[in-house]
């Protein structure tokens, strides 16, 4: 069987490479969901998927590769966030399977990779499978490879979904208590959430594109059918008549597409409504993941204005309460010269006699500087300079 043989084959590679410094952990399930979990460098994993050493680099943790999914000759290469896995048309092999966001992804494909059937009819089915593998008839059989890409996509909809739930749960409560009240704890913690936003909302964006590039492309989609290609290349027609389609596994690059003539050409490469109706179903997911996240930053912004509103209002507030004590100061100023001018020590001749004068200086002063004010402001107001 061919998961024996590569078991074999791995802990050979693994006893001769122990004195490697540097090794992965990787988990290899089968289509009947029995796995093995494998400790080997990248070197083993290229031999054992005939990958290359780009492809297998953008799957490295301490590089930071933008969410991909490559199809290849014989392989599926998926970067999706944190589920890093290579996908063919017999295994699945997911890297850091103890990790705490993979785990789940690793139940799931031992619940789902195995194909269920009755124990009464399994026989019947079995026949019947055997005379449509025979027949060519394998597309009534939903592929193997795109039961495993089901799962990765389910996962990762799902855990960006609940990433931006637990978001709007705590943005929109911080949002309304910055709006009833305006202080540096509550600005500081919007700004955080803002900050956690920007960088979900990208991270979204690019699993939507990579989708919405896959579903442009007849051609991208036709190279992830691996059980076809491996069907047609391994029947003797095509061993005989068609072209070598294992002189290498590279074949599949999206940079080499002159290069491509792989066996989905001789069985209809542009049927690939199947796996077009499976990304479309998750594409509509996470592309509603992404309106959920515009809702959320519109509401940001809307916060936003209403702040900034709020604070004008308080500044031409301020900027009113400034020209009222301005014209006051001018107006005292003119009192203040008034009273310089009586203070001065200067004698003069009509001071004598005439002391109920006081009297009056005092309150005529008061008089125009209290009527230069009110005109002041009268003029201010007119003009709409000052509220009513």
């Amino acid at each position: 069987m061919a998961l024996a043989g590569s078991e074999v084959e791995l802990k050979v590679q693994a006893m001769n490479k122990k004195k490697t410094t540097i090794s992965r952990s990787w988990i290899l399930l089968d289509r009947d969901g029995r796995d093995i979990v494998l400790d080997v460098d990248k070197y083993a994993i290229m031999r054992l998927v005939e990958i290359h050493a780009r492809d297998l680099r953008i799957m490295d943790p301490l590089l930071s590769y933008p969410s991909t999914i490559l199809g290849r000759e014989k392989v599926i290469v998926l970067n999706l966030e944190h589920i890093k896995a290579i996908i063919t048309a017999e295994e699945v092999l997911v890297r850091d399977p103890m990790d705490d966001d993979v785990v789940p992804v690793v139940e799931e494909l031992r619940r789902r990779l195995p194909l269920k059937v009755s124990v009464a009819g399994q026989g019947q089915v079995e026949e019947e499978l055997c005379v449509q593998e025979g027949e060519g008839g394998e597309e009534n059989e939903f592929p193997f490879e795109f039961r495993a890409l089901e799962v990765v996509l389910e996962a990762i909809c799902s855990f960006l979904d609940a990433r931006t739930r637990e978001l709007e749960t705590a943005a929109y409560p911080a949002l309304d208590e910055l709006t009833s009240k305006i202080s540096s704890r509550n600005l500081d913690k919007v700004r955080k959430l803002k900050s956690a936003m920007t960088r979900l909302t990208n991270r979204v964006h690019k699993i939507r594109e990579e989708l919405e590039n896959l579903l442009d492309d007849d051609d991208d989609m036709a190279e992830l059918y691996l059980s076809r290609k491996l069907a047609v290349s391994s029947s003797p027609s095509s061993s005989s008549d068609g072209p070598n389609w294992h002189h290498s596994p590279y074949q599949g690059s999206k940079i080499h597409r002159s290069s491509r003539g792989s066996a989905a050409t001789l069985q209809g490469e542009n049927d690939v409504e199947e796996l077009e109706m499976l990304l479309e179903a998750y594409f509509i997911q996470i592309d509603g993941t992404l309106n959920k996240l515009t809702t959320v930053r519109e509401y940001i912004d809307d916060t936003e204005d209403y702040i900034n509103i709020q604070l004008d209002n308080h500044r031409n507030q301020l900027i009113q309460l400034e020209l009222f004590l301005s014209s006051g100061t001018v107006c005292l100023s003119i009192y203040s010269l008034v009273a310089a001018i009586f203070g001065m020590n200067i004698p003069y001749t009509w001071k004598e006699g005439h002391a109920y004068v006081f009297k009056w200086v005092v309150i005529l002063t008061g008089m125009v500087c209290g009527s230069f004010f009110l005109s002041i402001i009268l003029y201010a107001r007119r003009k709409g300079l000052v509220g009513s």
